[in-house]
């Protein structure tokens, strides 16, 4: 029998209500902003009675959020959260979470473990670092990828096919053109030292020091960023926290690998 014969004599399943939220899912998922039912409909090709309860069930379940104001729905966080509790995940927080506290302790700074999802980095975990005060992002604060110093440091580190669609995510969202030549000769940079050092691009007297995870396929999959505060009574120690910071992902990236064979 040939592979199309083979292919028709296989039975066809559908499941149009499921089909249905999936697609509103996506559509949401690569919007720049909240959509309206109407331009949720226009963008799916159908019409706002077949969307109506789907955006009502979806809403009930969490998975997506209505703006009372503006009657616009947006993802919430249900999907991101439902993705921490794979496997992978909890090796990944299992291997780092020790790492960071160790790390926190050493420089007296504030680590957070980032990972990317559509496009956006995500915080994901955070340890307070520092004897008076720690600065912290709050979890789940992100920003694209390609504007981030956690998210270049990930696409640095990723194999071409990843980084194009992550680029390619961050595009659609994204409010101005990205010039990827700029953005290119950014990544060879870190990619020359290993790391990224920078003022941040958000807060002023912040450094953004980052170093990539490495899993066992030899691709970044998540980063440690420290916001390292820089204060007027006490000297600077970005070289020291630049070491101690790619050793402990190093050793994140090996207790990996051993979790995973």
């Amino acid at each position: 029998m040939s592979e199309m014969a083979s292919a028709a004599a296989r039975p066809s399943y559908s499941a149009p209500a499921l089909t249905k939220g999936l697609e509103v899912l996506e559509l949401l998922a690569t919007a720049v902003g909240a959509l309206t039912m109407k331009e949720i409909a226009d963008g799916l090709g159908r019409s706002k009675g077949e969307i109506f309860r789907m955006l009502v069930a979806l809403q009930e379940r969490g998975y997506i959020e209505r703006d009372p104001t503006s009657d616009a729905y947006s993802l919430s966080d249900k999907l991101f959260r439902l993705g921490l509790h794979t496997p992978v995940t909890h090796d990944l927080m299992s291997a780092a979470m020790p790492e960071l506290a160790a790390v926190a302790l050493e420089t007296r700074q504030s680590p957070h473990l980032v990972v990317v999802h559509h496009g956006r980095t995500v915080v994901t975990a955070a340890v307070p670092g520092g004897e008076d005060m720690s600065f912290t992002l709050n979890l789940g604060y992100g920003r694209l990828a390609t504007d981030s110093t956690s998210g270049q440091v990930m696409l640095a580190f990723s194999p071409p096919t990843q980084s194009e669609k992550i680029i390619r995510e961050c595009e659609t969202q994204s409010r101005e053109p990205i010039e990827r030549d700029a953005l290119e000769r950014q990544l060879e940079t870190i990619r020359s030292r290993g790391y990224e050092l920078r003022e941040s691009r958000d807060f002023v007297g912040i450094t953004d020091i980052c170093c990539p995870i490495i899993g066992p396929n030899h691709a970044a999959i998540a980063a440690v960023i420290i916001s390292y505060v820089n204060r007027h009574n006490r000297e600077s120690r970005h070289a020291f926290t630049v070491e101690a910071l790619t050793q402990s992902c190093m050793r994140i990236s090996s207790r990996l690998g051993l979790l995973t064979k």
